[in-house]
């Protein structure tokens, strides 16, 4: 299960990485009243939110990735990995959406598509309450919440 989770923490932060190269091109080439939208703040903020989001989740998937290679207790990292990561994806892929606005429900954009994607991180192959159940019983040691 933790290899499993690991690989889905790295798929998800590459679909993560897609998603933001996606939002930061349109920001750069879109041209609103002669500036481009990536100038504007409320378009720039949650791109680079999303950027240090998948920075962060990589490198605890990452660290899990090298202590499983290394045969040692990865199950924290594991799950945490994968938490970090779905919801760094769907930051990515919210302001990806938001920077697009309604050019974001075109086919040929991907970016719908893929942002319907992004959400199913959340839920398979485990959910995002089952990773904190694990954590806060596994690792903060508080009693089984279910």
């Amino acid at each position: 299960m933790n290899a499993e989770r690991i690989l889905v923490a790295q798929e998800c932060i590459g679909d993560g990485r897609w998603l933001l190269q996606k939002g930061v091109d349109y920001a750069e080439e879109r041209v609103v009243f002669e500036r481009p939208i990536g100038q504007k703040q409320d378009v720039q903020f949650p791109l680079a939110h999303a950027y240090a989001e998948l920075e962060a989740a990589d490198m605890i998937c990452r660290r899990g990735a090298a202590l499983f290679d290394d045969g040692k207790e990865c199950g924290a990292d594991a799950n945490m990995a994968e938490l970090l990561a779905s919801e760094a994806t769907w930051h990515a892929a919210e302001a990806t959406f938001s920077a697009y606005g309604g050019f974001a429900f075109a086919k040929e954009s991907d970016i719908e598509r893929k942002w319907r994607e992004a959400r199913l991180y959340q839920t398979a192959p485990i959910s995002t309450n089952l990773i904190l159940a694990y954590l806060g019983q596994h690792v903060l040691g508080m009693p089984r919440s279910y």
